[in-house]
């Protein structure tokens, strides 16, 4: 299910938990973790040593995934390591839709030689890439494995359906407990749609929604599903039902329409990645 993953590095701490948490589900579903780092080429790395043309950025690159790969080769995980070149962002998603069953990013790194892991980047990978993305925060974070409770937040649309399917395999796989939400949130339509959707309708959506997560999870054998819709503001009441019920990993959809598309749930997604103290995996339609 889950035999490749990859975990883009910059040296920060942030990348340190990331690569933990991506050898963690590596060990449990045997799989391989590909370490990978970025030359960023929007920056100018390309200096003299001796009579010698040397790119800085590939050079501390190769540091960087090597330290990496020692950390998981001491803890028994199989792993590769790749240093290119390139727009990182896009870069990445390219790389991930080539050789990745899954992404595990840090929220941001550090600043310096390697930039590319800040929020901003990964916030873009999670619109890009064509494979599924775990984002680890760095500031506060727990990162538990394996995951024992896992929500799944849900607006029934196709690209929450992508997220929930993996979501139901995740928690069969582990005998965790399943976590279906849906928020009736006026607050995220327009004007003229609010007009015209009564709160009796948009909690009915949100009813249907998490039904069809839960009889998905059922199907596939998952013995603890737990069913709650809420009203209210989304971002709000999902992080709100993190912290009450003990969440271990949050799993959500996004449009993955383009670099330049909002997230699903009026950016819900996206101030989820940047707040949750857990895991977040966001999935494309």
């Amino acid at each position: 299910m889950l035999e490749d993953i990859l975990v883009p590095v910059d040296g920060s701490d942030g990348a340190d938990a990331a690569i933990r948490h991506a050898g963690d589900i590596a060990e449990r579903f045997g799989g391989t973790v590909r370490v990978l780092f970025v030359a960023d080429t929007n920056r100018d790395s390309v200096t003299m040593v001796g009579t010698e043309v040397v790119d800085a950025l590939e050079h501390e690159g190769e540091r960087i995934v090597e330290d990496a790969a020692a950390e998981l080769s001491e803890a028994g995980i199989d792993c590769r390591t790749d240093v290119v070149q390139g727009k990182p962002a896009q870069t990445i998603a390219e790389y991930a839709d080539a050789h990745a069953d899954l992404v595990v990013m840090p929220t941001h790194g550090r600043s310096g030689i390697s930039r590319y892991l800040l929020g901003s980047v990964t916030e873009k990978v999670v619109r890009l890439s064509p494979v599924p993305v775990v984002t680890v925060r760095m500031e506060e974070a727990r990162t538990p494995f394996p995951y024992e409770d896992v929500l799944v937040a849900t607006d029934g649309s196709d690209a929450a359906a992508a997220a929930a399917a993996l979501a139901v395999d995740i928690a069969a796989d582990l005998d965790a407990t399943l976590h279906v939400l849906s928020v009736a949130d006026s607050g995220s339509l327009g004007l003229d749609v609010r007009s015209e959707l009564s709160d009796a309708q948009l909690r009915e959506a949100a009813e249907d929604a998490v039904s069809d997560v839960a009889d998905r999870a059922t199907e596939a054998g998952v013995e603890n599903v737990v069913e709650r819709v809420e009203t209210g503001r989304a971002a709000d009441e999902i992080g709100s039902y993190v912290d009450a019920e003990g969440v271990d990993l949050v799993a959500m959809g996004t449009t993955g329409q383009g670099a330049t598309e909002r997230i699903l749930l009026g950016g819900v997604t996206e101030k989820l990645i940047r707040s949750s103290p857990v895991p977040v995996l966001t999935v494309r339609e």
